[in-house]
């Protein structure tokens, strides 16, 4: 009895198993039939709250009135820094989930954890830094070279400035930017599709891609993180031959990443080239990789003339 009832039962589990394998069938079908798509808005977004809230950070500290924002008191960079720690983990969490491949989800989630740790403290070490600055402070020169630092009483109060300092310009952009450009790059591993079903970038990719570079010269050159940069981008090319041996070409994403770093590298060449024999800012910046920050060059060249 209970061997006719299994043969009865058998056809119909046959049906649903059929039915299963069939609608599963379809849905990899489908998702292997999608062709890679530009993240416009993804990238879009990045592009302006990059400008916005980083970079025009501290030109919003220098142009707002100081009684609006008291010394005592956080600044509107403060504010726009503050949202750049809350939008960016979010944009580079969203742009992880649209990447193609599966990439290892512990990996990103120390990433973001410990970017949003740099980013915030370099968001107090950055909001004191540019509070100096309005008391006379020359980023030209060194913390013990500052004309407000020198002199201070007693001398221990240097060592607290020096620490400071380290806080914002080596600790914070460590522990901001690796953090940054190990998920840039294990998306970009993700960016490759075959050699036939590669295609160029799209118009609003090619619009984007200017403003990008640019942003990401000031990024680098600000930050003081070339070593970082030139390695990603190393890393990068290697992935790109790598990937072309298996018949993988980068699709419209990967292309805009891998042409923003070249624009990039471009933008840095020239810079260095101009100011490759200014002596006060060599001093600040000895050794073999020499690349001035932009707002030392502000400080220096461009704010005594006004």
């Amino acid at each position: 009895m209970q061997a006719t009832m299994r043969k009865r039962q058998n056809p119909v589990m046959l049906q649903r198993s059929v039915f299963h394998q069939s609608r599963h069938g379809s849905r990899e079908s489908e998702s292997s039939s999608k062709k890679p798509q530009f993240h416009l808005d993804l990238w879009f977004y990045f592009t302006v709250q990059n400008w916005l809230l980083d970079f025009g950070r501290p030109i919003v500290m220098i142009i707002l009135p100081l009684e609006w924002f008291p010394l005592n008191k956080p600044s509107a960079g403060d504010y726009f820094h503050m949202t750049y720690n809350v939008i960016t983990p979010f944009l580079l969490l969203k742009l992880i989930e649209r990447s193609p491949k599966t990439l290892p989800r512990s990996a990103v989630y120390v990433c973001i954890i410990m970017f949003v740790m740099g980013a915030s403290i370099h968001l107090v070490g950055d909001s004191v830094n540019h509070r100096l600055i309005l008391s006379g402070y020359q980023l030209h020169l060194s913390v013990r070279e500052n004309p407000i630092i020198k002199n201070l009483k007693p001398e221990t109060l240097i060592d607290s400035f020096e620490l400071l300092y380290y806080y914002d310009e080596s600790l914070g952009h460590s522990m901001w930017y690796i953090p940054f450009f190990l998920i840039l790059f294990l998306y970009f591993t993700g960016c490759f599709t075959h050699a036939k079903e590669g295609k160029a970038m799209p118009l609003s990719a090619w619009l984007l891609v200017g403003p990008s570079g640019l942003y990401y010269w000031y990024l680098v050159t600000e930050g003081q993180i070339f070593i970082l940069y030139i390695f990603t981008f190393f890393a990068m090319m290697a992935i790109i031959m790598h990937q072309k041996r298996k018949g993988f070409v980068l699709d419209s994403n990967g292309l805009f990443l891998f042409y923003t770093f070249c624009i990039t590298l471009a933008l840095i060449t020239v810079w260095v080239a101009c100011l490759w024999n200014d002596k006060i800012l060599r001093k600040k910046y000895p050794g073999v990789i020499y690349v001035p920050e932009p707002w030392a060059f502000y400080t220096l060249h461009v704010k005594d003339q006004h």
